[in-house]
């Protein structure tokens, strides 16, 4: 037996916790959670376990899922797509789908973004927004290298992203790869001015972007923000000749109430990131869409300019499928009323907990709801976060709380007696903790 098949089957073996499985699974210490949960089928709002076990998906598998598991649609132009294009080098050649899905995409974002450039991942497609942002400044001839971000934001994991996103112990490991970012305290309300001043002190030192996630910060527990803060500070990007990225991953695709959140601001960015919902959670895909300018920047005889970003995987033909299929839902199907149903069922239930002593900020942008459990140890990385996914994973709720922020971003199939049982699940993990 190799050296190697013999650590594997120690792993399976071994009565020392550790795990049964090879696989290292993301955000997760195998230490403190050896096991992992099996999950084998899932339908609208609902995974199920190898028992049969039920349970409510209720974050929309790490925000991703819009219409529900398996929506037939998006399935079936899968199906179909893996039935004569499974995946062409995108350098040189393209396809039907991508042609469709790009075709889709210019229509429905705001206008002044033409033009499409196909990843696989959140943190790819931003990635990709702020290489061109720096294409851009350089091959105008004035070479801009400073990013400016909002405090406590999350862009991605990768190194690029990561420099751009809050600092912390997500990537303290990491902190000798990161670059060095200007940054402007997160708009408390009450105090959005010093938000806006400190924007424009920093424009006026001609940075080359400043990047944000419209309306509400996802990883960065969920802290939200008005349409008219994030207007404004479009303007004085605007103002300064600043490029402005909207990081629409998480916020895109109806989550919070407007197909895109800048939509709500009446904002059309420079460069904007969409991937999660973008194929109904169905398969990996994302784009990063830019105006003509940011185009033009890199359209040239001279080689140099070229763009040179790409993944071996870019425009996968049948993740392009997903993404037309989810485009013509959005199209042709109700969407817009079911995810208004949503907002006020979740408007609804909030209710309970707006006088409750043990909760705080109980808030809600869409159909994304959260709220704070008040507890002593209140950080990420503190016990009250593990216990309460335990919890509620014994209630056969998915909920993935961000230390002590609780957060309920469901698909838009979910019914009323679905989150009666989440935010009954909520409230007894109150009663669990008191």
């Amino acid at each position: 037996m190799s050296a190697k098949a013999a650590y594997l089957t120690a792993s399976v073996t071994s009565s020392a916790g550790r795990p049964a499985s090879p696989i290292w699974h993301p955000f997760t210490q195998h230490a403190l959670q050896p096991e992992m949960t099996p999950i084998v089928r899932g339908e609208g709002a609902y995974l199920y376990t190898p028992e049969g076990a039920r349970i409510i998906d209720a974050i929309s598998s790490w925000w991703v899922v819009t219409h529900g598991h398996r929506y037939a649609p998006i399935i079936e132009a899968i199906k179909a797509q893996a039935d004569q294009l499974d995946q062409v080098i995108f350098a040189g050649y393209t396809h039907p789908p991508a042609e469709a899905l790009a075709a889709d995409l210019v229509a429905v974002t705001p206008e002044g973004l033409d033009h499409v450039f196909f990843s696989d991942s959140g943190s790819t497609c931003v990635e990709v927004a702020l290489k061109m942002a720096l294409g851009y400044w350089r091959n105008i001839g004035a070479p801009r290298t400073r990013i400016v971000v909002m405090e406590g934001s999350y862009h991605g994991d990768t190194i690029g992203t990561m420099s751009v996103g809050a600092r912390g112990v997500f990537n303290a490991a990491y902190a000798p790869l990161l670059f060095d970012v200007a940054q402007v305290p997160f708009p408390e309300q009450g105090r959005e001015e010093e938000t806006l001043k400190a924007l424009e002190a920093l424009c006026a030192e001609a940075p080359a972007a400043f990047i944000v996630e419209p309306l509400i910060l996802g990883s960065g527990g969920m802290k939200m923000y008005g349409p008219d803060v994030l207007a404004a500070m479009k303007r004085i990007c605007e103002a300064h000749g600043v490029l402005f990225i909207a990081d629409e991953v998480m916020t895109g695709w109806g989550r919070t109430g407007t197909l895109f959140a800048c939509d709500q601001a009446g904002v059309v960015p420079d460069i904007a990131c969409y991937s999660k919902g973008l194929t109904g959670g169905s398969l990996p895909l994302a784009v990063t869409m830019c105006s003509r300018a940011i185009f033009d920047a890199h359209y040239s005889e001279d080689r140099t300019r070229t763009f040179f970003h790409s993944s071996s995987y870019t425009a996968n033909p049948i993740a392009c499928a997903a993404g037309h299929a989810n485009l013509q839902v959005w199209r042709n199907e109700p969407v817009p009323a079911r995810i208004e149903a949503l907002r006020a069922m979740q408007a609804a239930r909030l209710e309970r907990f707006r006088d409750d002593a043990r909760f705080a900020d109980v808030r809600q942008c869409g159909t994304i709801a959260a709220l704070d459990l008040k507890v002593n140890d209140a950080g990420y990385l503190a016990d009250i976060g593990p216990r309460l996914r335990a919890f509620f994973a014994d209630r056969h709720l998915l909920l993935r709380p961000l230390g002590n922020t609780i957060y309920v971003m469901p698909p838009y199939c979910v019914t009323g007696d679905d989150l009666d049982a989440i935010y009954d699940g909520i409230a007894a993990a109150a009663e669990m903790l008191a």
